[in-house]
């Protein structure tokens, strides 16, 4: 039994060399990286949204904060119901 094979070392040579390309590659991908650019007609658009959609929904919010403050904001049971019923029913179909 040849306990030293010179076969076996050039083997674990190879390996080695190949985890040694593996981490250069890695250290090669962790160099790079990625860019995102926007237009200056995209950002228009972003900040043309966002008056839209916070003065639609400032005004809302605002109305709700005056009546929850108040104590006059009445929780509308029947839209609750109907928004819940789907899950309802679908649990007494599977039986669960």
């Amino acid at each position: 039994m040849k306990i030293n094979e010179t076969g076996r070392v050039g083997a674990i040579n190879s390996y080695q060399r190949q985890v040694d390309n593996q981490r250069t590659n890695d250290d090669k991908k962790t160099k790079r990286k990625d860019e995102v650019s926007i237009s200056s007609e995209a950002m228009e658009l972003l900040k043309a949204n966002d008056k839209t959609a916070e003065s639609g929904n400032s005004e809302r919010i605002q109305q709700l904060k005056e009546q929850v403050s108040s104590g006059t904001y009445q929780v509308e049971a029947g839209k609750i119901a109907e928004k819940l019923a789907p899950y309802f029913t679908q649990y007494l179909k599977n039986g669960e």
